[in-house]
């Protein structure tokens, strides 16, 4: 992923993309609070860092379990 990438606002596709999951669950995680991302115009968009971020979390606690 290019320095580019890293600070630009994704879509709900490009999250789905990056974590290889179906766009509806991104939507889903989204609404239910447990994915970081906000709503600009009824439309979801998500910090490529924050989303980074959240995803090294959730495989340093999956290796924990």
């Amino acid at each position: 992923m290019t320095p580019v990438m890293r600070d630009k606002l994704w879509t709900i596709e490009d999250v789905s993309k990056y974590l290889r999951l179906n766009r509806f669950t991104v939507y889903r995680l989204a609404e239910a609070g447990k994915l970081p991302g906000i709503k600009i115009a009824r439309r979801w968009r998500f910090k490529s860092k924050d989303i980074e971020v959240w995803f090294e979390r959730r495989k340093k606690a999956s290796r924990r379990a």
